[in-house]
């Protein structure tokens, strides 16, 4: 029997991607664990691996075809003396494919808006759910001729792979005198629209024909829209600031960077280590949270998730976004494993090449845009995080000590909390932690 092949959800939060590349092609044989696709997501590109035996009867989905629904049909494989000819027709329905570029208007056209796209079929091995709550899967065939029969699917048992169940099943039910299906007492009330913004027909009518081309969103940005509307939409936001000097902490960086031992490298020697102010950021957020328990947490309806150790997620930027690596119990690690473990992290990013649990999940996080010069800002919440610090320039200012004006290097701070989990002297109180930790560094050395 034919062994569908679906495209799988590398991570909890994908809903399509792109398959980038087949590393096997019709008439090849794969075994469990071998890699046969590259998936591109929003975030990474990863190797896809063969769970079944069999051979590649069909590739249903191209090379570099975007946007691809999780679940749905992207190859068939043929078991061990099965014809793969008749497999590939048996239960492979076409792919609707997503082209790689929208088409470009005519210079002296207006764009034409892309029309809305048809939904992507059902995937063959899509769960559906029972009364009970438990999930039936079913191949589009047999969900169709048990809609038809009025079959309650649940009570069908599956003969395909891995219980799924099939044409042959259905009929076989059908005449067994399967209980049909209770129809529903009520329509489910329809959720609520989305809130959303001005059409694209009326925001292209605000601007002159020919003074702009349309650039397509890719799923990254699609993502970090989405996430961010969901975040401002959701979470409460409330924001604190406050100046740090850092004086003592750019003097304690430079007598460690000194002392770093050189190691050999493939370029030539090199310090073992270069810490930067944002890897002194990293710590001392770390262990403020630890310092204040009840300000590292994660708010949920169920109750309040508090965090046994501090996981530091960091902004890095990369082309078309940006990308949050997580520090691991950063509130343990020495400063010279947080720094380089922030360089190699932040280098697989801006290639594509992190896995989901380098970058989902952790208990805050730290966005520094003091290289640019900015001098403050505020950041907006990932969650499920209850905080972000937004980290401005270290600049010279002219601050008063015991009566008199000095100069010291001062850095401005401001941390944004979840207001259901983090209220604002909590708030206050991890921020003065931060504070202490910035501004008498050796703490975090002991």
């Amino acid at each position: 029997m034919p062994i569908n092949i679906t495209m799988p959800a590398l991570s909890p939060t994908m809903e399509e991607g792109n398959l980038a590349k087949w590393l096997v092609k019709e008439g090849d044989k794969v075994a469990p664990g071998d890699v046969i696709a590259e998936i591109e997501t929003d975030k990474a590109t990863m190797e896809v691996e063969a769970v079944d035996e069999g051979t590649v009867a069909k590739i249903v989905v191209p090379a570099g075809t975007e946007g691809v629904k999780v679940n749905a049909l992207i190859a068939v494989l043929a078991e061990e003396g099965e014809d793969a000819g008749a497999a590939a027709e048996a239960d492979a329905p076409k792919a609707e494919a997503k082209p790689q570029k929208a088409p470009e208007p005519a210079p002296a056209e207006k764009p034409k808006q892309p029309e809305a796209k048809a939904e992507a079929p059902a995937a063959p091995a899509a769960p559906q759910k029972s009364a009970g709550g438990e999930r039936t899967f079913a191949s589009p065939l047999a969900r169709r001729l048990a809609k038809d029969a009025g079959l309650d699917l649940s009570a069908v048992t599956g003969s395909g792979p891995h219980g799924r169940v099939v044409k042959a099943d259905v009929e076989a039910a059908s005449k067994g005198g399967v209980a049909k299906a209770a129809p529903a007492d009520k329509a489910a009330p329809a959720a609520a629209a989305p809130v959303k913004g001005m059409s694209d027909d009326a925001i292209l009518k605000l601007f002159e024909e020919g003074s702009y081309e349309i650039v397509p969103h890719d799923n990254m940005r699609k993502t970090i829209a989405r996430r961010l509307v969901e975040a401002k939409s959701t979470v409460p936001h409330f924001y604190l600031t406050l100046d740090c000097e850092i004086d003592s902490l750019l003097s304690l960086r430079k007598q460690i960077n000194d002392a770093a031992p050189v190691k050999k490298t493939e370029k030539g020697e090199a310090p073992a280590y270069k810490l930067s102010v944002n890897d002194l950021v990293i710590k001392a957020m770390a262990m403020a949270l630890v310092a204040v328990p009840d300000a590292n947490v994660s708010w949920s309806e169920g109750g309040m998730l508090k965090h046994k150790h501090a996981d530091v997620g960091v902004a890095v930027s990369i082309p078309g976004g940006l990308i949050t690596p997580i520090i691991r119990k950063a509130d343990q690690k020495s400063l010279s494993a947080i720094s380089n473990e922030m360089k190699d992290m932040a280098a697989r990013a801006r290639n594509k090449k992190l896995k989901p649990e380098e970058y989902q999940g952790g208990t805050t996080a730290v966005s520094n845009l003091g290289m640019f010069g900015i001098k403050d800002f505020a950041a907006v919440i990932n969650p499920p995080h209850a905080t972000i610090l937004a980290v401005g320039a270290g600049e010279e200012r002219a601050v008063v000590k015991n009566g008199e004006i000095k100069v010291a290097n001062v850095m401005s701070v401001t941390l944004s909390t979840d207001h259901r989990a983090v209220d604002g002297a909590l708030g206050a109180e991890l921020l003065a932690a931060f504070k202490r930790l910035i501004e008498n560094p050796m703490g975090m050395l002991v």
